[in-house]
């Protein structure tokens, strides 16, 4: 059971891209939430020894999320039109545009690792896993959490078996958790628990904008078994967030956020900066080749504190974040909810 594997109703979310750190995950879970390791961009080998490292500093439950691979079509000549595009900012901070590239992320692999971990909880993104890979995770004592964004996931996700559903408002930070990269069918978090809570019987995990106490005590009241945040911990010391952008996170310079593609050709969550500005409107539906072809770009300004070109990922209450360690920030959103 959900509940039973942590003493707070907090999930901290997997953040892909080195946010979320072992000593993160660990932290939180320590304090009595469930932390989270992301394994999205990593190699089933990195993944396992995160899950080594996590292991060594708690004894309590903590999971791992898995990103689901597409299989979309893309355009070569949409792509090399936005790559010539781009160039020159890539250049700007001494960097390259990657090379299209279309991945599975290592999937295979990190499903045979997961099977041999056990961990205790193992969400996906981007998807849902057939019933086989559901069942044979089950087998070795996980539980199974799919993100969803919407009543039809949640449904495919119930068929197929998930234990839980991510419940991801159009509020939250980050990707899209969306099955298809296509879909921009959104809806805010209240609204969207209620609609599956009213048609499926699984515990939901809600995400999408949580910041305080308070935010946490209305989307169980809504119906929900816990929260999900992400945003919220990401000036947390132990976060593997750059410095430019925990610092973005509180500078007043950036007045909002907004859903774009491009960063990675699927759609995020994140602070209008200059590259957002310039580049969402002609971004194309294509993930994740764009991913690849400003990784570097995004690395090198995160280097030359220049957040101007970097993916600041943020939720719509990035505004309440907290520069707290982990576990103070726990115990306090637990204070809050009371």
């Amino acid at each position: 059971m959900l509940k039973e594997l942590m003493r707070y109703p907090i999930i901290q979310a997997p953040m892909a891209g080195g946010a979320s750190t072992p000593k993160l995950a660990a932290s939180v879970s320590n304090a009595g939430g469930l932390g989270f390791l992301a394994a999205g961009y990593k190699t089933a080998e990195e993944m396992r020894g995160e899950i080594g490292q996590t292991r060594q500093l708690t004894e309590h439950p903590f999971g791992v999320n898995v990103f689901v691979p597409g299989n979309e079509s893309v355009d070569e000549n949409i792509l090399s039109a936005y790559r010539e595009k781009i160039k020159k900012e890539a250049e700007s901070v001494g960097a390259e545009i990657g090379k299209a590239d279309s991945d599975d992320d290592d999937w295979e692999n990190k499903i045979m690792v997961l099977k041999e971990a056990g961990v205790a909880v193992v969400s996906f993104t981007f998807g849902c896993p057939t019933e086989d890979v559901i069942r044979e995770l089950q087998d070795v004592g996980s539980l199974i959490a799919v993100t969803v964004t919407n009543l039809q996931e949640a449904e495919r996700a119930a068929e197929a078996g998930a234990d839980a559903l991510c419940v991801q408002g159009l509020e939250a930070g980050g990707h899209r958790g969306s099955f298809e990269n296509r879909t921009e069918d959104d809806y805010g978090l209240l609204v969207l628990i209620r609609l599956i809570q009213g048609e499926l019987n699984l515990p939901i995990i809600a995400a999408g904008g949580l910041m305080h106490g308070k935010d946490i005590a209305a989307v169980l009241e809504a119906g929900a078994t816990a929260a999900q945040l992400g945003t919220a911990f990401l000036r947390c010391p132990e976060s593997g967030a750059s410095p430019a952008h925990k610092e973005a996170l509180g500078n007043p310079r950036f007045t909002q956020t907004s859903i774009t593609r491009a960063f990675s050709g699927r759609r995020a969550r994140g602070l209008v900066n200059h590259f957002i500005t310039e580049y969402d409107a002609v971004a194309p539906v294509a993930y994740p080749h764009v991913h690849h072809m400003t990784k570097q770009m995004r690395k090198a300004a995160g280097q030359k504190n220049n957040p101007e070109l970097m993916a600041l990922w943020a939720g719509q209450g990035y505004r309440l974040s907290r520069e707290l360690p982990a576990s103070e920030l726990v115990e306090l959103l637990a204070e809050e909810l009371k």
